[in-house]
Parts: C-alpha cells; structure tokens; sequence
C-alpha cells in the first residue's frame, strides 16, 4: 500500500474508515467483473473472496446492542451482499457484481452523507462497524482492502 494511503487512514473516523472498507468492496468486485470478462476464474474467485471478506469482517464488528434499528438493517443488507457475491461468483454473473456494486455505494453515499453532517456523525458512529486498522489477526483488513486498486438478485436500498 502505498504510503499516502496509510497516513490517509491514521486519522480518520470510524465512518471514514468504515467508507474505505465500502471502497474496498466496490473495487474488488469491479476486479469480479474484469476476471469475469477475462474467463478468469482463479482472478473472479480471488476477488470475490476479498470483498466477501470485508463483508464478513464488517459484519463481525457491528455492536447490536449499541447501534440498535441502524446496526439490525446494516446485518441484514450484509447478509444479503454476501449472499448477492455467492450467486454472482457461482454463476460468473457480471450483472450480480454489478448489483452488489449499485447496492453498496447506495449504502457508502449514505455514509459520506452522514460524515458530512455532525449531529448525525455521532449517532452514526453507534451503529457503525467497530473498526481498528491495527488490530491483528482481522480476515481482512481496511488497509489491506485499500492496497489493491482498480476500481441483486436481492435488491437492497438503504
């Protein structure tokens, strides 16, 4: 990663980073996508994984208890990209990634909405995804999701 993008994250908010964990997700499957076109199934499988890592990651540290209604919707729109990527990557579906796509910077641009707004920041860190950059052993992890570049059959709008 280069050395810009990891003084970028040092100081960001949980919502900042939380949006650069979205921005990761959205290039890995536009990676799906190329693979796809390109009938590469190892480079489709290898991106699909790391997306659906991030996922996984940012379901594992939602708190619940704190984030309530938000955190309970943010779990299921989870559940539903993860599985979105499953039927995408099974099927070499361009059109699923696509979705996931759609649906997750739908998701992102509500974030960065709420990041610009501070009454609303606060509220939104309760229901966002506990994430620590330097915590180790994470499935996957802000800064490795940031290191790789290029850019539903469930449907799901926040």
């Amino acid at each position: 990663m280069d050395t810009y993008r990891a003084h970028s994250l040092e100081g960001a908010s949980g919502v900042e980073l939380t949006i650069a964990l979205y921005d990761g997700i959205i290039r890995f499957m536009h990676k799906a996508i190329d693979a796809v076109e390109r009938r590469d199934v190892e480079g489709r499988r290898a991106a699909v994984k790391r997306a659906m890592d991030i996922v996984v990651h940012l379901q594992a540290t939602l708190d619940k208890d704190l984030g309530g209604r938000p955190a309970e919707s943010l779990s299921d729109f989870y559940v539903a990209m993860f599985a979105l990527m499953l039927q995408g990557s099974q099927a070499s579906s361009k059109r699923k990634f696509e979705q996931v796509i759609a649906n997750v910077r739908n998701v992102r641009d509500a974030w960065k909405q709420v990041s610009s707004d501070a009454s609303a920041s606060q509220l939104a860190e309760n229901a966002r995804p506990r994430v620590d950059l330097r915590q180790p052993g994470l499935p996957v992890d802000g800064a490795s999701a940031l290191r790789d570049e290029g850019h539903a059959a469930t449907s799901w709008t926040a």
